[in-house]
Formats: structure tokens, sequence, C-alpha cells
């Protein structure tokens, strides 16, 4: 198979040497332009379609749920109850709308009510908010009171109340104490904390401190064990943790740069935030330092307490993630019990456990077999035993019955000859009998249950066919009520289809993968296309559109109107399906592309009308880095990119998502896939686009990047935007839109672009 790949890639970058350059100048109006503004998902959602899903707000009494529906006519408050399943409207919302404009001296329509939540209370009582006051409204006379916010004490963010209402947990000096709720008693529990080495704080991902000297922003946190007897929190020590910086240029009063910074931990650091677990005794005050390994930012010890609050649960990944750990803890005696230990040559990603106290089990979700099944840890004996199994891949364990020892879980790939993206309910006893699908429909389903878990919401859809939501019963799946259906009537009427679905055969010359192709509405099969391929190639997710509402407003459509077809496909080496099929990225993203490569080949071999001489690419973040690596692994084939917000050398991202993806300790193969490294590389037209406040992809190694392309005489274009962070915001994102899509149609398209229009 090794020498079917190297001859595979070796015939590839022969037919990339020999491809022709661009077609011949093309035109383009300013009423295309147009047509792609209207497919953009801000001017289509709730605008041309409708209910593409609903959020059930469920009843506290288990009793039913309220949601909002959209139409053309605008809004509307709906209730669904159980008993007997039904579904009418949440109030009278000619009354209401007539009540609200007598109380505010105004006409409020009935079908823009000025508010989009309500709070139920009782059958006849809802509570909501209009212009910063909380009114209550009884349904039966419709009088409207406003109610007054009493607070019961006046309290900081920073506190946290027991359970049992008697104490409260705060800070002051960097150690913890509590006090009693009447403040009679204050206690210190902690005594040790000082600036930097800070009792019951966090670390804050995205903290700017403002100056070399600037004070962190106060975090809190703190967990009570159910009985009130225990506070489980942390120390965060930040003394050797290093900085990266920002400059900010964009404050109007301002005629010098902000310096702002933060700490991030980048991947091979030895110096990082470390964050200490430690719990204290409410009765005694005594400080519990468990016997763990010092964990950091990116690999914190996680706890979860038992039904008995003696006991605790922690689990954490080694550095390197190739080992995680779960244990359980005894806080009457400190004696730390191993239950489960995962181990792999390439990483453990997207571990999780589950308590079922009752039953005696803890349940896992581990790759051990090769797909992500689910297992049983018995609390006794410490015994691991598969509950299901099979190819197929365990997304999320959503409900543990534990009186009837019943999981429900949602599981994708399991259905011979459908889609291995697409995710079902099931449920399964906790031996693993009685595997049954709840949801049999040939769709991706998304699941909410009731509080009680007695019914749920299943809202179902493909790229394709649009959402349904339904009513479930929970032990059997029976269909109880149709509560809503898209609506896309308007958008079929501007000569719409959905993207065509395909499949193509991976690297290893025998794996399908899966991917999505959009093509203008004015498409003409006689004419040739370039192609763009929208990528996101990050082992932690995929890009394949599931459901329909995520065909729409990835904004893929709005491009393929000015001229293109655009594609998303999933390689291997990204998520959801089995531990082979990920492991292929492992120390190896920067072939993440090759299937990429592979799939736009077979495409143009089955059509004709795409042109693989005019290949162009386009991400962010993760994508950012593939639509640079693309022209530099790739230069004969990639021809036009826009690289968004990217992580061109791992080595200068945090040090979670690489070290987790490329390995730890830092080596050769973090060098091999820079883009900055490979900058010589370049043949095409590459565009740079950074947010100068980027706080979680620093812009450095775009400079990086940059400075390497300079140093190798290289031909390219950088837009830096100085507000703005790791995404883009109102304006600045509909600039970037803008110049994303002319930098295709001038250099892919080789059309005179147009900048003379609006983006809504």
């Amino acid at each position: 198979m090794k020498n079917f790949s190297r001859f595979l890639i070796n015939t590839l970058l022969i037919g990339f040497a020999s491809a022709a350059g661009l077609q011949a100048q093309s035109t383009i109006t300013k009423e295309d332009y147009q047509r792609a503004v209207s497919f953009l998902w801000d001017n289509l959602d709730n605008q041309k379609v409708f209910n593409l899903g609903i959020t059930p707000h469920w009843f506290s009494d288990s009793t039913g749920f309220w949601y909002l529906s959209t139409g053309r006519d605008g809004k509307t408050f709906r209730k669904v109850t159980f008993n007997p399943p039904g579904k009418t409207e949440l109030f009278d919302h000619e009354r209401l709308a007539k009540t609200l404009s007598e109380e505010l001296g105004g006409v409020v329509r009935p079908d823009s009510l000025l508010f989009n939540s309500v709070e139920y209370i009782y059958m006849d009582t809802l509570r909501f908010k209009v212009k910063e006051k909380l009114y209550q409204l009884d349904l039966d006379t419709y009088i409207l009171e406003i109610v007054q916010e009493v607070k019961e004490m006046e309290r900081t963010p920073n506190e946290a109340v027991s359970p049992d209402s008697n104490w409260i947990a705060y800070t002051d000096s960097f150690n913890l104490y509590i006090r009693s709720v009447d403040s009679s008693v204050i206690r210190q529990l902690s005594f040790a904390g000082r600036k930097n080495y800070e009792y019951a704080s966090y670390y804050g991902w995205y903290d700017l401190m403002e100056g070399e000297g600037g004070d962190r922003q106060e975090r809190f946190d703190v967990t009570w064990s159910p009985d009130s007897r225990w506070i489980q929190t942390y120390i965060c020590d930040t003394r050797s943790a290093q900085k990266m910086y920002l400059l900010d240029w964009s404050v109007d009063t301002l005629y010098r740069p902000r310096l702002l910074s933060y700490y991030r931990g980048s991947p091979g650091d030895t110096s990082m935030i470390y964050m200490l677990p430690v719990l204290f005794n409410i009765a005694t005050g005594e400080e519990v330092i468990p016997d763990l390994p010092r964990a950091t930012h990116i690999n914190p010890v996680s706890f979860r307490w038992s039904e008995d609050t003696n006991l605790i649960y922690a689990n954490y990944a080694e550095r390197g993630y190739q080992k995680e750990y779960l244990l359980k803890i005894d806080l009457t005696d400190g004696i730390v019990t191993p239950l489960f230990t995962d181990s792999s040559q390439t990483n453990i990603d997207n571990f999780a456990y589950w308590l079922a106290e009752k039953a005696g089990k803890v349940i896992v979700a581990s790759e051990r077999s090769g797909w992500r099944q689910l297992y049983t840890v018995d609390l006794e004996d410490h015994s691991i035993q598969p509950i299901v199994q099979g190819d197929y891949y365990i997304h999320d364990l959503l409900y543990i019955d534990q009186e009837s020892e019943t999981l429900f879980f949602t599981a994708a790939g399991k259905e011979e000859g459908r889609n291995p993206y697409h995710q079902h309910l099931y449920s399964a006893s906790l031996d693993g009998g009685g595997l049954i699908i709840l949801t049999p429909e040939d769709a991706h389903h998304r699941i909410s249950f009731s509080p009680d878990k007695r019914y749920f919401v299943d809202t179902y859809s493909t790229a394709a066919y649009p959402e349904r939501t339904r009513l479930r019963e929970t032990k059997t799946g029976e269909l109880l009520l149709e509560i809503s259906k898209a609506d896309i009537t308007d958008l079929v009427a501007m000569n719409w289809s959905p993207p065509e679905l395909f499949t193509a055969i991976g690297r290893d010359g025998q794996t399908t993968i899966y991917g999505a192709l959009w093509k203008p509405t004015n498409f003409d099969p006689e004419e040739k296309y370039p192609i763009i391929d929208h990528s996101y190639t990050g082992p932690h997710t995929q890009m394949f559109p599931r459901y329909f509402s995520r065909v729409l407003s990835i904004n893929n459509q709005a491009l393929a109107e000015l001229g293109f077809v655009v594609v998303m496909v999933d390689g291997m080496g990204t998520s959801g399906r089995s531990r082979s099929f990920h492991d292929v990225s492992y120390k190896n993203m920067g072939m993440n592309l090759l299937d990429h490569v592979l799939a736009i080949r077979q495409l143009a071999e089955q059509y004709l009308w795409i042109d693989t001489t005019r290949v162009g690419i386009f991400g962010r973040s993760a994508g950012g880095y593939d639509a640079a690596h693309a022209m530099l692994q790739f230069p004969d084939f990639y021809k036009v990119a826009v690289s968004t917000s990217a992580d061109h050398d791992f080595r200068m991202e945090k040090a979670w998502w690489p070290e987790m993806y490329m390995g730890w300790p830092v080596d050769s193969t973090y060098h091999l896939v820079s883009n900055i490294t490979m900058a010589p590389n370049l043949k095409g037209k590459l565009l740079l686009i950074h947010g100068g406040l980027d706080n979680n992809v620093n812009g450095s190694a775009t400079f990086k990047l940059a400075e390497a392309l300079i140093k190798a005489d290289k031909d390219f274009d950088m837009l830096i935007v100085p507000s703005q962070g790791h995404s883009y915001k109102g304006n600045y994102a509909e600039y970037v839109v803008k110049r994303r899509w002319n930098y295709f149609v001038e250099h892919l398209l080789g059309a005179s672009p147009i900048w003379d229009f609006q983006t809504k």
C-alpha cells in the first residue's frame, strides 16, 4: 500500500507540472455579485428560509416546552404539550400585542413582539423582558405586572454559595475563604496564596493584560460537593508561564499602540501555567492535596463528585495525550484507586466518562477497539467490559436510565449503506443487549431530551433534505407529533438546488471519502468552471455538511454564484470515523490535503466542466493553514489561495492542539509541515489575512511567513485587520468576504473584480 501511495503521489505531481495556465479573461457583472450576496446566510435566515429546526425550551415540570416559530408573517411563540401530544400557540399574540401597546404607549405588532424569549412560571403565568423591564403575564386575564427582581443579598460574581445555602466561598488576596450567609462567621481556608500563585482561580485562555506588568483578569472557580462538606478547586500557578504579545492600533484616541499580552504555552514549552488541584474539608478546614501529577493548563485534572461525597473521580491525560487516566479518590484516607487507563501510540482524543453508580459502574468512551465505543468499569472489582461493539463511531452518551440500566447514545456509521457522518439515536442495556435504533430515518439527527427524559425532540435533515422536527417517546422512539418543517419555498424560487454529494477514493486506494459540491444557479454544463476547495482539515472535526442548515450557513453557494464550483471534502485524518482513519494525520498534518487533491482529480474525470488548471482554496484558522499549505505542498495544483487567521507553524500555536495531533516532545515533524519553512515553494497567488488582536492564533506566524516569502523573493498579498481577533465582526467581516471573493474573481476566474457592492 505504501508503494501504491508513492506511485499515486508521483503520478499526481507529474500531472500538476503539465497543467495549463488560466483560461482567457472572463467577465463578471454586478448582477453576479448581487446574486451571490442574496445567498449569504445573513440574507437567507428568517428571510428566505424559515424554521430550519427549532429550539425546545422545556417546562421545568416536564409537561411540555415552548419554541419560537418563524415565517414570512413574522415570529410566533408556540407550545407543545405531552398528554395528549398537541401543539398550540403559547399565548394570544393579538391580545398580548394590544396589552403591550397600552403599557408602552406605542404600537406593538403581534408578529414582531419585542422579545424572543419567555420564562415559563406556571401553566397560566409567563415572564419576559421588554426594554430592561421584567414583566409577568397572567394568561387568564392578560394583565401585565412589572416584576421587581428581588436580590437575596449583594454578592460579587466571584462567589459560590454552598448547596445547603449556609456558606459563601470567595477569595481575598489570592486565598480562599468561606463566610456564613449572614456574614457572622468568616474562615480562611488557604494561606499560601499570593500573586501568580492563586487559590480558587483558573486560566482564562483569552485573558488580556495591558502593558508588560499588567494584571491578569480576576478569575474564580470552586466546586462544592453536593452535601456542602467539601470544596474542590485549583491553584493557578503562573510564575513560570510565558506570554504572547499583541499591539492594539485600533483605539481612535491613542496615537501609540497599546501593548497587550496573555499567558499562552506553546508546544514543547517547559514553563507552563500549572493548575494544581486542591480540596478543602469544610468542617475541619483541612487542605487536601491529592496524590496526582502536576498538571498544566492544557492537560488539567478534572473532577466529578460521587453520590458519596467522600469520594471524587479524577480524570487527566499525560502531556502528549498518549495516556489517559480515570481515578477514584477516597477523601477520608486519601487513597487514590485507578479505574481505567487508556493508551495509544498516536493520541487519545475525545475521551469521556459518565457515572452510573446506582448500577455500580462507570461508563467510558474509548477507541481501544479501533472505533469509539462504550465500556463499563465495575466500581468493585474494576473489571472492564464492552457494552456494544462494532465498526461504527459512538459520539455521545446523552442519558443513562439507571433504574432500567438503559443507555441512550448517538452514533454514526452503524447502519449499512448510510452516510457515516449522519448520527442516529440508539438505546441499549448496560450489558449490551437490546440495541435499538430510535431515529430510523436515513438522515442526521439532533436530539434534545425533556427534563424527565420521557420524551425527546428529534430534528433531522440531510444536505439535500430540509429540517423536520418531531416529538418522540424515549423508550421506543415512537413518533408522537410532527412539530415543525422547514420552509425553503423562496430559496427554491431563486433557482437554488442542494449541493451534489459525492464519494471518492482516498490515498490508500480503498477508503471511501465523502464530500459536497456547490454549483452556481446559472450553471452551464458546456462551460469550464474553476473549482475552489473550502478546507478545514483539523483532526478534531469534520467538514461534511451533515445537516441542511449547515449547507446554507457556510456560504459556499454565495461564492459559487461568482462563477465557481465549490467543494468540501473530509479526507483521511479527520474525526468521526475509525481510529486508523483518524491516525493518518498524526505527525503528518501537512499531507492532510492529499485526499482533497485526489477527490478533485476524480471529480474532474467524472465532470468535464471542472477545470483542474484553475484550482483555488480558502479557509480560516486550521483551514487557513490548509490554504497556504496547499500552495506550498502542491504548488502545481492549487493556483490561488486565501488564508485567514492561520496557524502557519504549529510551534507557534497554543500547546494543546499541536501536541495532540503532532505529538510531544516537539520533533522534526513540526519543521517539516511548517508553511514558513516551505515558503520558497510558492508559485501561485496567495492572500494572507489576519486580525491584529487575534489572541487565539497569534498573528506572529503570519508575519513570520510573510518574512520568509519576502526572503524567498515571492509575490504575495497580505491584509492585517488591526482591530479584529480570530474571527471578524460586523463591517470587518463584510470587508474580508469582499476581499476573498475578489481575490478569486481576479486571480482564479481571470475577471475584473467589482468592489462597489453591499453584502446586505
